[in-house]
């Protein structure tokens, strides 16, 4: 983490863009939301059918990893940022009923809509938690599956991230995610931008970078592959994208 990053204040740009998200999804982002994108990043249309319509409104996704995370019938699985619940409803379809899924998130408006969607919907193996991604509020060896999509490039410690994340599984737990990486290491002026990092940009780690801290971890990653279907919609996150390399990929890794 850069010491020069004012962490406080990009925290309250991140919050601050996705309460809008959660509020008014309709408005203009740098990033694209919603049913169309969640199919064209490869997620079942039958599976979405099933879920909160919603919750997709507000899908602000990068990638497909439900094939990496294999979530079967009983498994306890955990969403890193889980948003407004798009996520968390399509891994309780593969928990099944003798499995739980549970949503952190640090952005209260989210979290009201996931849990209204959620009783709405009668989903009683779902629950959505307060707290933050790199201090995760659960004991050792509480889930089988951790996943998040679109949303450790947002946080400037992602190191604690991953280790919170290899804590909280148990042995043999299965590490899905998509993110944002870069090719290039970020200048100062791209890092510290605060509408360039809620945008997922600002902090997006150098792919070397970024796979490296995973296994340092603790984790082996079996799987990094690009989710070339996705791109930012905005012309200034799109020059970025092509002057530093910023892209999608999908990971799995094992305990």
């Amino acid at each position: 983490m850069a010491n020069s990053l004012d962490v406080d204040k990009l925290e309250q740009a991140v919050k601050s863009v996705y309460q809008d998200v959660a509020e008014d999804p309709g408005e203009e982002y740098h990033f694209e939301m919603g049913r169309p994108l969640a199919e064209r990043l490869s997620y079942p249309p039958e599976q979405l059918d099933q879920i909160p319509a919603a919750a997709m409104e507000s899908f602000a996704g990068v990638g497909y990893h439900f094939d990496l995370a294999a979530i079967e019938d009983g498994d306890d699985v955990l969403d890193l940022g889980s948003g407004s619940g798009t996520d968390v409803f399509v891994a309780a379809l593969h928990a099944g009923d003798s499995g739980s899924v549970t949503g952190l998130d640090m952005t209260e408006q989210q979290l009201e809509k996931a849990r209204a969607l959620r009783d709405e919907a009668g989903m009683e193996t779902v629950s959505f938690e307060q707290g933050y991604i790199e201090d995760i509020p659960f004991d050792d060896g509480t889930f089988d599956v951790v996943i998040s999509n679109g949303v450790i490039n947002l946080s400037p410690d992602k190191e604690r991230v991953f280790a919170e994340a290899q804590r909280v599984l148990v042995p043999g737990g299965r590490f899905a995610i998509s993110d944002i990486i870069s090719e290039e290491v970020m200048p100062e002026s791209i890092k510290n931008d605060e509408d360039l990092w809620a945008a997922c940009i600002g902090g997006a780690e150098q792919i070397d970078r970024y796979t490296a801290a995973i296994e340092d971890a603790g984790f082996s990653v079996t799987d990094v592959r690009e989710n070339t279907q996705y791109e930012f919609i905005s012309e200034r996150a799109a020059n970025a994208c092509e002057k530093y390399g910023v892209k999608s990929i999908s990971l799995g890794a094992t305990k």
